[in-house]
């Protein structure tokens, strides 16, 4: 049986997880703090699902187990509190986190539970698998073995990107993430494109569905959406939700493009969360949860079981006030198999994509490529990272020509090199032509 046949039938053998009959399943609310809500007379574990009966209106509130004190648990609401008094009645639900999943989400736009909130009408959706995703064997993954071309030849050529690859995208606020993502959502070959849009601005939503993806590029695309404005629940929702969706479709043999913007988002929620049950916090802030999750996220991501299907991944992570140094920059360099650094000098002088080559790295790129291509990108990175180091004795003239043969040659190429890291967002710069115009570089 092919591992895409197993995947899908442990899919359809999922009960669902439901409460066994035995379960103390309804309490009542005693206590609201904040956005935690403390129900006694209840039993759930962390992570299930329960609702909040609202007395005297028609309607409820979803709520999810995020810790237990003693006799009572500790709820999140999905959404809000509104309507929550002391003695409402909470139910429990289910006892694990499930999602729907399915081949009509492609060309649709849902929220953190899988509402489709585009306007088109409800989904029809074909199975039931866990939020969470289970651990799986890092034997029994497929090796990365096949170049992704991404039409953005600073990648292609310097940072080569491969199926079943996870790189992050990191930079501080408005130097072009979204921008390169567009580009990548664009430009990228795959079967199914994922997106999750994570705390992001709401207004960014609706723009990058109609702008950026436009009618054709979302029929093989799904959007996952969970602006800043929704609770930290439904974000961390969201985010599993954007994996659950790609692991279906990988499970399916797809060469699948996750997009998620961004990983500090979700870090922010987790530490919304962890603060409210009493975690305590670490660095800047963080609690501990946060440093367990992201890791577990970005796991999912990489070759099918088997070498069948594959999710290749960009993560953006946001540099806060530009410190590479902040904490979850440092985690996210430590967890994926590469970053690629954007530096604001650079979007300051209208240099586009701002790839900074000095922090950039794809760590897979050297099993990918050929000796001259790998060659040829060490040369042009080198040449980069000299200039830079030297650049100010050289603005200022204290630098002598002639005195060191390799700044030389740096000085001279930096004009070429410079206009082959600059692409426009609306070109498209082919894997073949990428490295035909490395080699043009370096051979000046």
């Amino acid at each position: 049986m092919k591992a895409a046949d197993i995947f899908l039938s442990q899919i359809n053998n999922l009960s669902g997880s439901f409460v066994p009959a035995n379960t103390e399943r309804f309490g009542r609310v005693t206590r609201v703090v904040g956005m935690t809500i403390e129900a006694s007379g209840i039993s759930a574990e962390i992570g299930s699902q329960c609702v909040i009966e609202i007395e005297g209106k028609t309607r409820e509130i979803e709520a999810e187990v995020i810790g237990f004190d003693e006799q009572k648990i500790v709820l999140m609401p999905i959404h809000f509190l509104d309507g929550i008094k002391a003695g409402s009645v909470v139910r429990l639900e289910q006892s694990e986190s499930t999602c729907s999943v399915g081949d009509a989400i492609l060309g649709r736009v849902v929220d953190g539970s899988g509402e489709p909130i585009d306007g088109k009408g409800a989904i029809n959706y074909e199975l039931q698998m866990p939020l969470e995703s289970h651990t799986v064997n890092p034997m029994a993954r497929g090796a990365i073995t096949d170049v992704l071309d991404t039409g953005v030849k600073s990648i292609n050529a310097c940072l080569t990107f491969g199926k079943g690859q996870r790189m992050g995208l990191i930079a501080g606020s408005g130097v072009g993430k979204s921008v390169l993502l567009g580009m990548l959502t664009r430009n990228t070959d795959a079967d199914v494109v994922v997106i999750g849009l994570i705390g992001e601005r709401g207004r960014e939503v609706q723009e990058f569905v109609k702008k950026t993806l436009g009618d054709e590029g979302l029929k093989k695309a799904v959007v996952i959406a969970a602006p800043v404005d929704v609770s930290p629940v439904m974000r961390i929702k969201a985010a599993k939700l954007t994996h659950s969706v790609a692991e279906y479709f990988c499970g399916k043999g797809k060469n699948v493009l996750l997009l998620f913007d961004s990983l500090t988002r979700v870090a922010h929620a987790q530490r919304e969360i962890g603060l409210a049950v009493g975690e305590p916090p670490t660095t800047k802030g963080y609690t501990p949860s946060v440093f367990s999750l992201l890791p577990k996220l970005i796991e999912r991501a990489g070759v099918g079981l088997g070498g069948v299907g594959s999710i290749s991944a960009f993560y953006t992570v946001l540099a806060e006030g530009d410190d590479r140094s902040d904490p979850i920059v440092d985690l996210s360099r430590a967890t994926l198999d590469g970053q690629i650094m954007l530096s604001r000098s650079l979007a300051d002088a209208a240099h586009y994509p701002a790839i900074d080559l000095e922090g950039s790295i794809s760590r897979v790129a050297s099993s990918l490529v050929a000796a001259d291509h790998f060659r040829s990108a060490q040369k042009l990175r080198k040449y980069w990272s000299l200039y830079l180091q030297k650049q100010d004795l050289i603005q200022v003239g204290a630098y002598t020509p002639n005195t060191d043969p390799e700044l030389d040659e740096a000085i001279r190429l930096k004009p070429a090199i410079d206009e082959f890291l600059r692409q426009e967002s609306s070109d498209v710069i082919t894997m073949s032509e990428s490295i035909d115009e490395l080699y043009k570089v370096i051979a000046g």
